[in-house]
């Protein structure tokens, strides 16, 4: 889980506010269906589908192929996600799709041999892209680092090569380098929305709030089904003093993930903050209700003995 610091109020001074979840329930379910050919348009069958989440890589589904080389994944929560496709003997593939809210989305990929990879003379740059990304999901970060470079010294204008830096970057905690990445991926693809979201977060760690709302503002604009970038949004929005922007941000969150605890103790906050006392006891009764043991469940039992008086 990773945390931002919101103050509301004088008397709230010191208080750490939990941030973002990783995970995002929507309410409303989509479904995602594929088929796999070779390059000679032949279907693929018995291939690895792998759906994760880019919010939450722990939200992850897994199916095959049919004999007709198609795919079905239903009950997928809205958002984006990175479809990887594996099979012996063919090169892997991952493309990122978008799952609208009680939609279908329809997938098509073209799976090619080793064999055919070569014959098809990929570019210098993208040799090295494929050589650093092995590297990356090998764990050796280091590595794919200089590979990552050397791909970007090649081309200097794609903006995968900036955002795989930047994940790297991130892995070997050298922040200031991953954020500085992210920006450039943003900056060359603004529809990316995993580069606005991994830029809005470590501009908002070093505190830079407003750019961060700039980024998480793009982010739920790109997928707004994502309950985190509207929480996110609404903590940085808190900490700038836009108490009622910040509110309409965590009424978006419960609105579409109702059991979002953390959002419930921030409206109590900002209610609190607005002297709205039946909203703030109903809002931090609901935290309590979902989050018992929580650490900020202490002071919200005595924000409630508080309010009660």
């Amino acid at each position: 889980m990773k945390k931002l610091n919101l103050i509301i109020g004088l008397w709230l001074i010191g208080l750490g506010l939990l941030c973002c979840t990783s995970s995002a329930l929507g309410q409303v379910q989509g479904k995602l269906k594929g088929s796999v050919v070779d390059a000679q348009g032949n279907p693929v069958e018995k291939v690895e589908v792998s759906i994760v989440s880019v919010v939450t890589a722990s939200k992850r589904y897994e199916t095959t192929t049919g004999k007709d080389g198609r795919f079905l994944q239903v009950g997928l929560q809205p958002g984006y996600y990175q479809v990887i496709l594996k099979k012996d003997g063919f090169v892997p593939r991952t493309q990122e799709v978008h799952v609208g809210i009680a939609s279908e989305t329809e997938l098509e990929v073209t799976l090619i041999t080793a064999d055919e990879t070569a014959a098809r003379s990929l570019s210098a740059a993208d040799k090295s892209f494929v050589k650093a990304t092995k590297l990356y999901n090998e764990q050796k970060y280091e590595e794919a680092l200089s590979v990552f470079e050397e791909a970007i010294g090649l081309n200097p204008d794609n903006w995968a090569y900036y955002f795989n830096i930047g994940l790297t970057y991130k892995k070997l905690n050298r922040l200031p380098e991953a954020r500085q990445a992210f920006e450039k991926a943003a900056n060359l693809n603004p529809q990316s929305f995993s580069s606005n979201k991994e830029l809005g977060e470590l501009l908002a760690k070093e505190g830079d709030f407003e750019r961060a709302a700039d980024y998480y503002l793009r982010a739920v604009e790109i997928n707004p089904a994502d309950p985190d970038g509207h929480y996110n949004l609404g903590v940085c929005l808190a900490n700038l003093g836009k108490g009622d922007e910040a509110l309409i941000q965590f009424q978006k969150t419960v609105e579409l993930k109702p059991d979002y605890s953390e959002a419930y103790f921030q409206l109590g906050s900002l209610y609190i903050s607005q002297n709205k006392t039946q909203e703030a006891i109903s809002s931090l009764e609901k935290f309590l209700q979902l989050a018992p043991q929580s650490d900020q469940a202490p002071l919200a039992r005595q924000l409630l003995d508080f309010l009660k008086k």
